[in-house]
């Protein structure tokens, strides 16, 4: 993927936007954002007023880029509120700190329990996580959030008969469907929206509809799917890379220790509950994002880790409380590094600042100027499509707001495609290719916490996603042809 965004920069000349602060009302409140100016594109050009193609070179000093410093500048971009740099933290804490759970033996405690009171109903627990997520995804954007929730699941469905992919379908893939689906999230509902000039959460009915169509749609493919590799647990994509939890869980059960259930297993599963729902709380309440995110289920592991060495679960002591938050991380390093190189392809490309000469610019503005002179239907479905390629490049949900909004906004009216369709087209486009794309940070953190590869999520993922896919075309067309 970085070579191919390589080859790029030697084909396509830089562009570069202007931008403009705009104000919108988000809850009541006034805010301001910067946006682009509309009709404000130009191509970088040479003293001879050539457009400029500048490929990149295979190593660069000074802090500049090459084809071959990705890796580090990918790793280091952005800050502790998102892009690189802070997820991969988010990620080596939150590993570490369910490396202290994972050593008290609680959860695999709680598992062997669990399926031995579910009595074969927990074949239900499928469709109900998946709801859940989804509505996580709708209500408060979740999307990194999942990430700790995987590392519980993962074994839990594993040992229930299903496969690392079922893990991934309802934890993550559930909450990009809610994402795409939401009629209130802040990070890309709300700020369409408002680039738009569109009243903020306006829609919420049409959108509710979908979101209740799409989360069952979703859910009974899962469903199906998870049946199936439940009959024939071969048949699953991950069915080798799955062995190393189903290896562990024999060794949980054959073990006296992992067997036994007692008041200390209770009490560190009761604090994983709590650091739940304080996660939940902090988020909807307070706004509470990555840094406080990870600093919360670091409190969890702290107090798990007291927990275990009191009531010496699994033979823990409190120096253990050290050692397995550092083997908790270490095993989650291939997934902060996933994370760093994909960012890295973004900044290959020239980042994604529109007032920076980049490759992306002149994309955006290529793409978008082939949607004229089309019919309103057809233009909705092009902008959707749009969008969903797009999502290739920029993946954040507020980042591709600002980026494309304040051009497919104007030229919806020019279209005769409603604004608030043009938002709709935004969101489906964002939410949905995250489920594929290589570039999403989060995506290939959660296929690393399953021990997935991403080439193998793609031979299962395609068909899934073609229905989504095809189902979100219907609704944009529904949406247009309604004046919505």
């Amino acid at each position: 993927m970085v070579c191919l965004a390589a080859v790029l920069t030697y084909m396509i000349p830089q562009g570069i936007y202007e931008t403009e602060d705009i104000t919108y009302l988000e809850d009541g409140v006034e805010k301001t954002r910067t946006v682009i100016r509309e009709g404000s594109f130009r191509y970088v050009t040479d003293d001879a007023g050539r457009p400029v193609k500048q490929g990149i070179g295979l190593f660069a000093a000074g802090g500049r880029m090459g084809l071959f410093n990705y890796l580090f500048e990918g790793m280091v971009s952005g800050d502790k509120w998102g892009s690189a740099v802070g997820i991969i933290a988010f990620i080596l804490v939150i590993g570490g700190a369910f490396g202290i759970v994972l050593r008290t033996g609680a959860v695999e405690a709680g598992i062997l329990h669990m399926i031995r009171k579910t009595d074969g109903k927990e074949k239900y627990l499928i469709p109900v996580l998946f709801i859940l997520f989804s509505l996580g995804g709708a209500v408060f954007g979740m999307g990194e959030e999942a990430l700790p929730f995987l590392m519980i699941l993962v074994p839990i469905v594993i040992a229930m008969g299903y496969d690392g992919v079922t893990a991934v379908l309802i934890t993550y893939v559930a909450t990009q469907i809610g994402f795409g689906t939401s009629w209130m999230n802040p990070f890309s509902v709300a700020i369409a929206q408002g680039i738009a000039g569109v009243p903020v959460f306006s829609g919420a009915g049409f959108r509710i509809g979908l979101w209740i169509f799409f989360t069952a749609l979703g859910a009974a493919m899962t469903v199906l799917y998870a049946s199936k590799i439940r009959k024939r647990p071969s048949l699953s994509v991950s069915y080798a890379s799955d062995a190393y939890f189903r290896e562990d869980m024999e060794r949980k059960k054959s073990s006296d220790d992992a067997v036994s259930f007692g008041i200390g297993h209770v009490l560190v599963l009761l604090t994983l509950l709590a650091g739940m729902v304080w996660v939940v709380w902090g988020v909807m309440k307070s706004g509470y994002y990555i840094p406080e995110i990870a600093t919360q289920f670091f409190i969890m592991g702290l107090v798990s880790g007291v927990i275990g060495a009191v009531f010496r679960l699994n033979g823990m002591r409190f120096n253990d409380i050290a050692s397995s938050f550092r083997q908790g991380a270490s095993d989650l390093v291939s997934a902060a590094i996933i994370v760093g190189m994909a960012q890295g392809i973004m900044l290959v490309l020239g980042g994604s600042s529109p007032t920076e000469p980049t490759v992306l610019n002149t994309i955006l503005h290529g793409i978008s100027n082939a949607f004229l002179g089309l019919s309103g239907a057809a233009a909705a479905v092009l902008m959707y499509l749009f969008q969903s390629v797009f999502n290739f490049f920029v993946v954040s949900g507020s980042g591709q707001a600002a980026l494309t909004m304040p051009i497919m906004a104007p030229m919806a009216d020019l279209l005769g495609v409603s604004r608030q369709t043009a938002v709709l087209a935004f969101q489906l486009g964002d939410a949905f290719t995250n489920l594929i794309v290589p570039t999403s940070g989060t995506l290939m953190g959660s296929l690393a916490v399953a021990r997935i590869d991403w080439s193998r999520w793609v031979r299962f993922m395609w068909k899934y996603l073609g229905i989504l896919v095809l189902c979100a075309a219907a609704a944009i067309l529904l949406a247009s042809l309604t004046g919505f």
